[in-house]
């Protein structure tokens, strides 16, 4: 069965769900994080799902697999700034692991989209 659309990535939804959680989690950053940390959180979280959305709408594999890797290192800077967020104490350690745990599910989706396109 040929994908007709991104939404039915299943790596996409889940991107979608994570870029969720940290718009939630960083609400309650304080106000001098808005043009800093928290700026830069939700962009990295956006860029994860709006890469997935551009590269499957790009017309060779190779296109598609490079946005992915973009994907997977905007998870990457996600990741980090979560921690940054925890070790500042702005994210409490539960809520850090939370996200963890989805950005890990996240990764891992990638990766298998990723290993089953460079086929």
């Amino acid at each position: 069965m040929k994908l007709k659309h991104y939404q039915e990535l299943i790596v996409w939804q889940k991107a979608m769900d994570l870029v969720e959680e940290v718009y939630k989690a960083s609400r309650t950053f304080p106000g001098e994080e808005i043009y800093a940390l928290t700026s830069q959180l939700r962009r990295a979280a956006v860029s994860i799902p709006s890469n997935v959305a551009e590269g499957q709408g790009r017309r060779t594999t190779q296109d598609f697999l490079r946005h992915l890797s973009i994907a997977y290192g905007s998870l990457l800077e996600l990741e980090t700034q979560v921690l940054i967020a925890t070790r500042l104490r702005y994210l409490a350690q539960g809520k850090c692991q939370d996200i963890l745990n989805m950005t890990a599910e996240v990764g891992r989706l990638l990766n298998g989209l990723m290993f089953s396109l460079a086929k």
